[in-house]
């Protein structure tokens, strides 16, 4: 290489090297400041994706942990006030077993009795104050809607009535009855006033029965499943012998669902939602409402009436019991899967320091190598002047 003056060649080389130095010692001092890694796209794209959908995963799953350590607090919140229904439904029993012993006077009794109302007063006031959150979860708020039964009468090819059996029915409720002809036959509906009314009757366990007033002769009976429910229907009344009941349909619509629904998991999934159903714990809902011991034939009949009581609230705390079981298994499997996904976007995001403060030391030491041979490099021209001497 000739001897030059206006290009220094090893200069530039030293400086453009010097100037990489300094950009790797510069990103080894963020990755060593900030302990990531990946700080930017640049850094690694493919990596930076993965790592933020897996942080978003595993706020999810850290939230619905949350989410579950609350719904275990709203349990045990209800389950505590049903403890103090069923201290109460106890105390009742004892009440209306002394008040139907013979040796009793009707005196006495009445002095029972008054305990007993102050009892079923209690009942509804926990049944109406206990809440969580300024959630109710006693009154009968946080239950299936279930399904009543209001059906028109008609004629479908000759049938005159229809009885529906099973469903966990509420007084409020309807099931539509929407009658539709099919390949065979013709259907007629002839609006009018006239209606077969299904009535419901609570049995103090926490089912109702429906009722109609139509003879019992059963001719046909047919199941349709609908929205996971198996409900019988059963052809009480048959104007004629034929008995070709294909034209006939019948189509329910379900209740709206009121039970609370706590979100489990990290995706809106059906699987990742639990639905908590508590019934109403009212005297009147655990049929307790109308117990009166002051008379001896009275207080008979309201021993049975508080134990199909005492049954139902015991039904309702094996429930939530359960779904607080549920729960606790729930939170251990996130809190697991949490853990198990910051491992992963660890190894993806984090800086190893071990290694990266040996990438930083090095590159500093070229650094100031890099230095020390632009300044030589700089000395070179110097020697052209000895030739001018």
């Amino acid at each position: 290489m000739g001897m030059v003056v206006r290009s220094n060649i090893m200069a530039v080389n030293a400086q453009r090297q010097l100037g990489m130095n300094n950009s790797q010692v510069s990103k080894a001092l963020e990755k060593l400041s900030s302990g990531y890694r990946i700080n930017r796209a640049g850094d690694d794209a493919s990596g930076l994706a993965i790592s933020e959908k897996m942080k978003a995963q595993i706020k999810g799953l850290d939230t619905a942990s949350l989410n579950s350590q609350d719904g275990i607090s709203l349990v045990q919140t209800a389950e505590g006030a049903l403890t103090e229904v069923h201290n109460m439904l106890n105390r009742m029993t004892e009440l209306a077993t002394r008040a139907a012993n013979g040796i009793n006077e009707d005196s006495n009794r009445a002095s029972l009795q008054k305990e007993v109302a102050k009892l079923q007063e209690e009942i509804d006031r926990i049944s109406e104050g206990t809440n969580f959150n300024n959630l109710k979860l006693l009154d009968g708020s946080q239950t299936y809607a279930g399904n009543a039964a209001l059906i028109g009468q008609g004629t479908t090819n000759g049938v005159k009535g229809l009885s529906v059996e099973g469903g966990n029915l509420s007084t409020d409720d309807t099931i539509t009855v929407n009658i539709s002809a099919d390949s065979v036959g013709t259907v007629t509906v002839t609006a009018s006033d006239a209606t077969v009314v299904f009535t419901t009757t609570q049995t103090g366990k926490g089912f109702y029965s429906i009722t109609a007033d139509v003879s019992a002769i059963t001719d046909e009976s047919i199941k349709k499943a609908w929205s996971g429910v198996t409900i019988n229907f059963t052809v009480d009344q048959a104007c004629d012998t034929d008995k070709n009941y294909k034209a006939g349909t019948q189509t329910f619509t379900a209740g709206k669902n009121h039970s609370m629904q706590l979100q489990i998991g990290d995706t809106a999934d059906d699987f990742n939602q639990l639905k908590v159903s508590i019934g109403s714990m009212s005297s009147a809902a655990l049929g307790v409402d109308k117990v009166d011991i002051s008379s001896q034939d009275g207080a008979a009949k309201a021993i049975d009436v508080i134990r199909n009581a005492i049954d139902r609230v015991s039904s309702q705390r094996a429930s939530l019991g359960a779904t607080q079981n549920r729960l606790e298994y729930t939170i251990n499997n996130l809190d697991t899967a949490s853990e198990n996904l910051q491992s992963a976007n660890s190894r993806i995001r984090d800086t190893d320091m071990a290694k990266m403060m040996m990438e930083y030391t090095k590159m500093n030491v070229l650094t100031q190598s890099a230095q020390a041979m632009l300044a030589q490099a700089n000395q070179q021209p110097q020697s052209v002047l000895q030739l001018l001497q």
